[in-house]
């Protein structure tokens, strides 16, 4: 298979520059990052791909069995740096792809020498001695929602995960991109993202890894944040003035002022 093709992988920026990958969360697509590009091109190789289901991606590549956990997309993210022979790329994950960015780092550590997260969340559901911002009934009624009516969830959850009711616009866009997203496949990595429990993959992390939080952020409030900076060791937690769950759309000049102060320090 071609795996360029099947993920739809687009390469740019300085060609001989070091690799960042550019990761892409749940119903959305590597349009995200274009705020971010601009930022990187002049001194990084910078690589964009959609997951399968996603975006452009091949959807005859789609497998249910594969993408019912976090380690087929973690597959997948190795396979592309594998198509493209990264070695030592940035990987940078946003939402439920910093948990996908841990996997393809232990799958592939000749691959993947350091780590962003963007808004992480390793367990969205609150368990004892631990909040993840969701109990597990609210868990089982967003997927349900999402299982009976994917466009109408879609118009309801896109401004909730935005999070900022003062930009109608980014809710908007936001909405465009799950409603883009074929929605069999949508249920399957909706339930893959919100049913995953990443939180002991957390301690095999042996790469420098920057956390960006937001200060308020529905999906990965900051109690997450801080689990996370605590279960990597020599992590850095960077607190963005930003709301929402997509701070790289919301709040793009601090987020490119986050990512590119930490590419510096390791170049």
């Amino acid at each position: 298979m071609d795996i360029l093709r099947r993920n739809n992988v687009t390469v740019t920026g300085n060609p001989n520059g070091p690799a960042v990958v550019l990761a892409h969360g749940f119903g959305c697509d590597q349009n995200m990052w274009r705020l971010t590009v601009p930022a990187l091109a002049e001194r990084y190789r910078v690589v964009l791909f959609d997951y399968v289901g996603s975006g452009r991606s091949d959807l005859s590549a789609f497998s249910a069995e594969r993408y019912a956990s976090l380690d087929g997309y973690a597959r997948d993210v190795v396979e592309v740096c594998e198509a493209l022979d990264l070695r030592d790329a940035v990987f940078v994950g946003h939402s439920v792809s910093a948990m996908t960015g841990v996997l393809a780092a232990r799958q592939a550590p000749e691959r993947i020498g350091a780590l962003v997260m963007v808004a992480p969340s390793p367990r969205y559901i609150d368990d004892e001695g631990y909040r993840g911002g969701f109990d597990e009934q609210d868990i089982d009624e967003l997927l349900a929602s999402l299982d009976s009516n994917y466009l109408g969830w879609s118009s309801a959850m896109a401004p909730v995960i935005m999070g900022n009711p003062e930009r109608p616009e980014l809710a908007e866009e936001l909405t465009n991109s799950f409603c883009a997203t074929d929605p069999e496949m949508a249920r399957v990595f909706a339930r893959t993202t919100f049913l995953s429990d990443s939180r002991d993959d957390l301690k095999s992390v042996a790469v420098p890894t920057l956390v960006l939080e937001c200060t308020e952020d529905v999906i990965a409030p900051r109690e997450v944040g801080a689990f996370v900076h605590r279960s990597i060791p020599g992590s850095t937690l960077v607190t963005l003035d930003a709301t929402g769950h997509c701070p790289q759309l919301s709040a793009p000049e601090a987020t490119n002022e986050a990512l590119t102060a930490f590419l510096a320090g390791r170049t």
